[in-house]
């Protein structure tokens, strides 16, 4: 059977964050939050906001971190004759400033989309040309979070567009997260670090197996780039969206925590079945996520449709994803030295999903893990 190990070299990328990060204090964990995009599309209102906000308290996953509650595209209509952008008054009658005074008498933070080309990818307005100015409003009307995306642009490169937009924002003098969006055009996890909080790595995700598989391969790649004030983005969560089973919507949501990906929910938290409250609010995957040494978990070892993932921790120890991409079941096993461990280390091994201690294994672990899912264990080396 065909296989693949990680480096020794290439590991010890993973612990180097060279590309300086951007200094507004935020960022220093992957954002949690949730966006309008993936459930409700351009059919976003006040009152779903309101809701969904609400729901977030009442579900605890206010509580489990996540603390955005975003706006995507569609509410935006047009500009004054001075320029400042206009909300749909239709859509949001008491205007965002009481929105962002409302998710934040919730102990959230709101957040707002907008575009670095002339018009939004749904046609609305978009910031080229108006950095300083909607970064002023966005600043006066309380909001926390701009989500930045790459339609309809004048044809330059987004090294040009995107640096405007960073530097309006932080002249506001009010940190504001800034999400960019432009679809992992010319790489930008090499020059990203130091424009943005979080760059996207790749196209759009869909709730699909094969659109989530390919986009955490993409974001793979760049692994050693990310770290506290900048982390690769391969798109938002699709947990509990129709089009994924509940054993990908696990997997999905295993793949991004161990990514230090941002953990963005993009379903319907007013009404989020039991079952998918309890992946999205999972603890001890959160705090993986969460870790404060902030580096990305990356493959270490590929036999055709099984994979073993890895990463440091800060406390020292390693977290490590059994993968089965195949239609069937299979046996995997992680092997301590595919991530620089040697064969005869002892490893006390947690599982991480059933929250159970396993007992300690010398050189390697080995599961049987079923058709689309995965084992996430939590090692502590007790002999190296």
């Amino acid at each position: 059977m065909h296989s693949t190990y990680i480096t020794v070299a290439v590991l010890a990328t993973l612990l180097l964050h060279g590309v300086a990060a951007l200094d507004n204090g935020l960022a220093k964990t992957p954002q949690m939050g949730w966006n309008s995009w993936n459930h409700f599309g351009c059919n976003i209102d006040e009152q779903i906001v309101k809701d969904t906000a609400k729901a977030m308290v009442k579900t605890g996953m206010a509580k489990a971190g996540y603390i955005y509650v975003n706006i995507d595209d569609c509410w935006q209509v047009s500009r004054t004759q001075n320029g400042t952008i206009v909300a749909d008054p239709q859509r949001f009658p008491s205007g965002i400033p009481a929105l962002a005074s409302f998710v934040h008498g919730l102990g959230l933070k709101l957040g707002i989309y907008s575009d670095a080309g002339y018009k939004t990818c749904a046609g609305r307005p978009g910031s080229l040309g108006y950095e300083k100015i909607d970064a002023a409003t966005y600043a006066a009307w309380g909001i926390d979070y701009l989500k930045y995306d790459n339609c309809n642009t004048d044809g330059s490169i987004p090294e040009k567009r995107y640096p405007v937009m960073r530097d309006a924002l932080n002249a506001t003098g009010k940190p504001i997260f800034f999400s960019m969006c432009e679809w992992g055009v010319d790489n930008p996890a090499t020059w990203a670090p130091s424009v943005g909080n979080s760059w996207r790595t790749t196209d759009d995700i869909r709730a699909e197996w094969t659109s989530v598989l390919a986009n955490i391969d993409i974001n793979n790649n760049w692994a050693a780039y990310a770290g506290p004030g900048g982390f690769n983005d391969p798109d938002m969560l699709e947990v509990g969206q129709d089009g994924l089973s509940l054993i990908e919507s696990k997997s999905h949501f295993a793949l991004w925590c161990l990514s230090k990906s941002p953990l963005i929910a993009g379903n319907d938290i007013r009404s989020v079945p039991p079952n998918v409250l309890q992946i999205l609010t999972h603890p001890e995957l959160i705090a993986i996520n969460q870790d404060p040494l902030g580096v990305q978990a990356r493959k270490v070892s590929i036999q055709n449709d099984l994979e073993v993932w890895a990463g440091p921790l800060a406390d020292g120890d390693w977290a490590v994803l059994l993968l089965n991409r195949s239609p069937s079941s299979a046996s995997i096993t992680a092997d301590w030295d595919s991530f620089g461990f040697s064969l005869t280390t002892t490893m006390s091994v947690r599982d991480v999903w059933n929250r159970q201690e396993l007992g300690n294994f010398v050189g390697a672990f080995t599961a049987n893990v079923g058709s689309h899912d995965s084992v996430v264990l939590r090692v502590t080396p007790t002999v190296v």
